[in-house]
C-alpha cells in the first residue's frame, strides 16, 4: 500500500531518537509512538489531499508542491531542517494543516489534542523532508517533474484528488 510506504519513509526519516522523543511526549513506548506517528502522517496526508481538492486552497497546494519539486538541492535528512530552505510554502501549508490533523488523531487515540499537536509539530519538518526527497527522486528518476497534475499523488503515493 502506497500510504504505508509514505508512513514508512517518514518513520525512517524520523529515526529512533525523535521517535523516542515523541514517545516521551505522549507518555508511551516506541510502539505506541510509532502508531501515533502513523495516524498523524495519515491525517496530514488526508488534510493535504483535502486542501488540494478545495478551490480556495488548491492553487496554493499545487504551487507548494511545484516549489518543492523544483528546489535544488533537496533537503538532506533531519540535518537539513534548520532553514527548511526548499519547503517554505509547503512548510506553511503543512503547519496550517497540523491543527485539524491533531484534532482527528486526538479523537481516534484519546490523547489530548495539545499533546498530539506538539508531536505533529515535530513531524512537520520530517514530512517535509520526505516529500522533498520524493519530489527530487521523481524529478531525476522519472525524467520529469512532480509538479504536474498527478504531482501530489505521485509524491505522497496513491491517487491525487
Amino acid at each position: 500500500m502506497t500510504d504505508e510506504s509514505f508512513q514508512d519513509d517518514v518513520l525512517h526519516e524520523l529515526g529512533d531518537d525523535r521517535l523516542q522523543e515523541i514517545a516521551a511526549l505522549i507518555g508511551t513506548d516506541a510502539a505506541g509512538a510509532q502508531e501515533v506517528v502513523g495516524d498523524s502522517v495519515s491525517a496530514l496526508d488526508g488534510e493535504l489531499r483535502q486542501a488540494a481538492s478545495e478551490p480556495s486552497s488548491a492553487d496554493e497546494v499545487r504551487q507548494a508542491f511545484e516549489e518543492v519539486a523544483s528546489a535544488e538541492p533537496p533537503l538532506q535528512g533531519v540535518a537539513g531542517f534548520g532553514g527548511l530552505v526548499s519547503g517554505g510554502l509547503l512548510a506553511g501549508v503543512l503547519g496550517r494543516l497540523a491543527k485539524p490533523a491533531a484534532t482527528a488523531v486526538a479523537k481516534r487515540t484519546g490523547i489530548p489534542a495539545a499533546t498530539v499537536s506538539r508531536a505533529i509539530e515535530l513531524l512537520v519538518p520530517v514530512v517535509l523532508a520526505v516529500i522533498t526527497k520524493r519530489a527530487a527522486s521523481r524529478k531525476t528518476g522519472a525524467g520529469g517533474t512532480a509538479g504536474g497534475a498527478g504531482g501530489l499523488g505521485d509524491i505522497l503515493g496513491g491517487p491525487a484528488k
